[in-house]
Parts: C-alpha cells; structure tokens; sequence
C-alpha cells in the first residue's frame, strides 16, 4: 500500500469517526467509503485500536518535525520558539477540527486503558520538547520558576477547549450558527495574540 492510499484510509477514518464515533464505526464500513478492499485496511492497520494510534501518529508527527527543528534553532531566543509553537498549534488545530473532535471524543469517554497509554505515548515527544525549551528559559533567567509541563497543558487546554464546541465559538465571535470560526482567519488571530499574551506574562520575568 503506498503512503497516499494510507493517509487517504487515515483521512476517510477521522471522516467516519467525527461523524459516528469510533465505536460506531466499523471497519467493513470504513473500508467501503475508502473503496479499499477490507483485508487491506486488516492487513495493514491490524484492527481499529491500531489504526486510531496510526491516526494519531500520522497528525502528531508534523508537529513533532517543526518542534524539534525550533528547539535545535540557535537563532532564535526561547520565548521566539513559544511564540512560534503557539502559531503552530493554534493553526494546525483549527485547520484539522474533526480529528482533534475524534481524539477528545476517544481519550475522554473510552474505557480502551491500552490503547490510550499508546496514544499518549506518540504524544510524550512533542511535550518533552516543549518542556526542554522552557526549562532552557529558566536556566537562563530569561522565564520564571513556572511549571513547564502545566504550561504545556496550559497552551494546550485552552485550544482543545474552543475546539470542544463550535457553539461556543459563536458566543465567543458574536456569530450564528451558520458561521464556521474555525476558517476565520481574524478568530485564528485572536486565539494565537490571547496565548501569546498569557504566555508572556506567564512566563518572563518583569
């Protein structure tokens, strides 16, 4: 199978699993709407568990390229590299709602014990990355004594939670319904400068 065939059975899984859900989802059904044959998806994936953390690693991978290239960049100064992580989370997120809904549905109503270790162990890289570059601001005395692994989360809760309802996007922009914040380059704007601004005060020294 070449890569594109499996980013393409990884694209129409996030599909299926936003709409229905992981477990109302089948794989003779994912099969189908990706028109591969049902004993490749097996073959490759070897069940739905395993083709979730594929999922997963195949999103959290990107991220994890442009953290570790900030963190080796001695060009620029650590609070420089937060700001461009926050950019960098901020877009990437809202650029893929459905599979950031699929994974807070999974990890936060599932019972899968297992399979949610291995979830969050494709996750633990880009956290000890992020936490090296504020621990290095501490060393510095140019961050405070902060929590670096609270401040990940920080950054982190504050975008899954406006992903978590885009209802609750409207009330925030002041918008219908009808309106999707989520491809609304000022809202985008305005989540990644409020961060930016809680980071800063969070973490430099005055």
């Amino acid at each position: 199978m070449s890569l594109d065939k499996k980013e393409h059975i990884i694209d129409v899984a996030i599909e299926l699993f936003a709409e229905k859900g992981f477990e109302g989802t089948s794989i003779r059904e994912l099969a189908a709407k990706a028109d591969v044959n049902l004993a490749m998806v097996n073959y490759y994936f070897g069940s739905k568990d395993k083709l979730f953390e594929a999922m997963v690693e195949y999103k959290v991978s990107f991220m994890r390229g442009k953290i570790e290239e900030l963190e080796k960049d001695k060009s620029l100064s650590e609070l420089e590299k937060m700001d461009k992580i926050v950019e960098g989370y901020v877009e990437r997120f809202l650029s893929h709602p459905e599979f950031h809904k699929v994974l807070q549905q999974e990890m936060l109503v599932s019972p899968r014990e297992e399979m949610h270790k291995r979830v969050m162990g494709i996750f633990k890289q880009n956290t000890e990355n992020i936490t090296h570059i504020i621990e290095r601001g501490i060393r510095k005395k140019v961050f405070k004594k902060v929590d670096p692994q609270l401040t990940f989360a920080t950054l982190i809760g504050t975008i899954n939670q406006v992903l978590m309802s885009k209802s609750l996007c409207n009330i925030l922009t002041g918008k219908d319904e009808k309106f999707n914040p989520y491809t609304d380059e000022h809202f985008k704007k305005r989540i990644i400068n409020h961060l930016k601004q809680i980071l800063h005060d969070h973490l430099l020294l005055h």
